[in-house]
């Protein structure tokens, strides 16, 4: 037991100097690093536990840090179903255009997405369908 005591705290110890985020680093570059390593893990090998520990750590520094206080603030007061809406266009890269079939004109969209007009229940069958998400998460 005491073996393998000593064994963990020296790996850990290796692993805190490799990776200084997991550790009491709070710098912007830590922070950076760990996110970048995140997406390596996630893109050479998805069942690393390592990236458990990352996402932890990032998410309480992303929630803690002054630097993203403005920004959570803003996703904590907007509506689900746009900050759902805004991630699909990002994630999917698109424009206001792109969504002509399901919103209609960019300018109803960009009235959506600043919180001027709210999304119809056709707006959210057409997303759900176009996302292939389910219809509730907008709400």
């Amino acid at each position: 037991m005491i073996a393998d005591t000593t064994k963990a705290i020296e790996a850990t110890k290796q692993l805190v100097a490799a990776v200084p985020f997991l550790g009491s680093s709070v710098s912007e570059k830590d922070y950076r690093d760990a996110l970048a390593l995140v997406n390596y893990l996630i893109d050479n090998d998805d069942e690393n536990p390592l990236i458990d520990f990352l996402t932890v750590k990032i998410a309480a520094y992303e929630d803690n840090s002054e630097h993203f206080a403005a920004f959570n603030k803003a996703v904590e007061e907007m509506p689900v179903g746009v900050a759902l809406l805004r991630t699909l266009i990002d994630q999917h890269k698109l424009s206001y255009s792109d969504l002509k079939q399901e919103i209609g004109s960019k300018s109803l969209v960009s009235q959506i997405l600043s919180g001027q007009r709210s999304l119809t229940i056709s707006h959210i069958k057409a997303l759900s369908v176009r996302f292939g998400v389910k219809p509730q998460w907008f709400l």
